[in-house]
């Protein structure tokens, strides 16, 4: 059964150790789908020169943060890997990606997965953002890794629509008008599948601050590249009353094989 592909927003890695609104809805994306036989994972925290993908028989569980509470660093998600699949996907990329047998999975990936996957026994492999590929060829990566939705992969990009720590420091709860605009926008953008606009993100009403680096919002270009034209597209709606509301909105893309319920 072909597979969904989600862009969920992982915010503060203080959601791994609670349940919120946010966690719940990224669980509705799953539920009652077949489980998939591999996850792939696109994190806003892996950035490198070129495209890797993680190729370790287990790979380990990084703690990439500081300042939080000690039961934070103390989660480990021991989910096996699969490097004969990364193997696969770096063939099939014709040497585009590359494996990386060291590196594990940061928190973008093991935050959202102990929600979703408590058991940790569906191998997991994450892929790297490459500092040098414009937004357009994210979504051409999107497209080209297409197929692992029919291969059982379940693909999540793993960032936050709007990410500007700086603001949130100053002001957690907001609401910005700017945030407002950005998201309203690049919602649009993907209810119209006008993915050249969401590429084009830099040129969208409040852009300079909601998304001041690229790496949180290039996930969702990821996956909405490898949407479908028949796939029905689910999001969630917070009323924009925080800048945390802004930031946590999450969406799937799901064949029309699927159940498709707005939530």
């Amino acid at each position: 059964m072909t597979q969904p592909v989600l862009f969920l927003a992982h915010g503060t890695p203080m959601n791994a150790l609670r349940g919120n609104q946010f966690t719940d809805d990224w669980r509705r994306f799953i539920a009652d789908r077949h489980p998939p036989r591999a996850i792939l994972v696109i994190s806003a925290h892996w950035e490198t020169f070129g495209t890797f993908i993680t190729a370790s028989d287990h790979p380990r569980t990084i703690h990439d943060f500081s300042g939080f509470p000690q039961s934070l660093s103390e989660i480990r998600y021991p989910c096996p890997g699969e490097p004969e699949l990364a193997n696969h996907i770096c063939h099939h990329s014709s040497g585009d990606i590359e494996p990386n047998s060291d590196r594990g999975l940061d928190h973008g990936v093991w935050s959202i997965l102990v929600h979703l996957f408590p058991n940790a026994n569906i191998p997991v492999l994450q892929l790297s953002l490459d500092r040098g590929k414009s937004p357009a060829e994210f979504l051409a990566l999107g497209r080209s890794l297409r197929w692992l939705r029919d291969d059982a992969v379940l693909v999540i990009g793993s960032g936050n629509m709007v990410h500007n720590i700086r603001q949130w420091m100053r002001d957690p709860g907001g609401p910005f008008d700017w945030a407002r605009a950005f998201d309203r926008a690049a919602t649009n953008a993907l209810e119209n599948r006008d993915f050249t606009a969401l590429a084009n993100y830099t040129t969208l009403p409040g852009a300079e601050l909601a998304v001041p680096t690229p790496e949180h919002f290039l996930p969702a270009l990821v996956i909405a590249g490898m949407s479908a034209p028949s796939d029905k597209l689910q999001m969630t709606e917070y009323p924009p009353i925080s800048l945390e509301n802004c930031s946590m909105r999450s969406f799937a893309f799901v064949s029309t094989s699927e159940s498709t319920t707005r939530h």
